[in-house]
């Protein structure tokens, strides 16, 4: 939510008409940390998740509750593209701290890893979208997990809008169309606040307790 605030904050006019273009790029790579973070406890979630459908089923210990190696899992697929993409916009909000950048520069470390991020981003959230929708009939319209999986996707398209709005125009060396890509920024930010608003809702109302299968007579 931490993040997905600083992004909406960094992309809205009324802030960013304001303060400084320093501040607005820092404001966009802190919230790119808390992407960072969110979705390496993400991943760590996945990968500490017990090891079979029955309550007693064993966790993983050690080292595997740090980094492990899982894919024939999808979340475990959901969590490693989507901690991909975080980290690509680090490198892309980093280098837009950066103000000695040519163009050809600013293509390379700030668009480029852009589009990579929101690539990643719409991958991971159509998969957990697609694996939330994956109940009776194939879809779950009144799940909090279904809600959150519309929001984050629809954050994910806005996001890839916004990249390909941030294209650099050869001609000119200037981006293409800097209203679109604050307004799919925006647009995306809110969705993920939203979502990440939901999930302790998710966590309360959405998952019951294994029970254990009894055995015929």
């Amino acid at each position: 939510m931490v993040g997905s605030l600083c992004f909406a904050l960094g992309s809205f006019p009324l802030y960013s008409d304001h303060v400084s273009v320093d501040t607005v790029g820092w404001t966009f790579f802190i919230g790119s940390l808390f992407f960072t973070s969110a979705a390496y406890l993400q991943f760590r979630e996945s990968i500490t998740a017990p090891l079979g459908p029955d309550a007693d089923a064993p966790v993983p210990r050690g080292f595997r509750r740090f980094v492990a190696w899982a894919p024939h899992r999808i979340d475990w697929w959901i969590a490693v593209v989507q901690f991909a993409g975080t980290v690509a916009f680090n490198v892309s909000t980093f280098a837009a701290t950066r103000a000695e950048l040519a163009v050809a520069q600013e293509r390379r470390w700030i668009w480029a890893p852009d589009i990579v991020g929101s690539v990643c981003f719409l991958l991971s959230s159509w998969g957990a979208f697609a694996e939330a929708g994956a109940g009776e009939r194939g879809l779950r319209h009144r799940s909090t997990g279904w809600r959150i999986g519309v929001l984050n996707l629809t954050g994910s398209v806005a996001f890839g809008f916004s990249a390909v709005a941030a294209r650099y125009v050869h001609s000119t060396g200037e981006i293409a169309n800097i209203a679109l890509a604050n307004l799919g920024t925006f647009v995306g930010a809110v969705c993920f606040f939203v979502g990440a608003a939901l999930l302790p809702v998710e966590s309360s109302t959405d998952t019951e307790p294994v029970q254990p299968v009894a055995a015929p007579a």
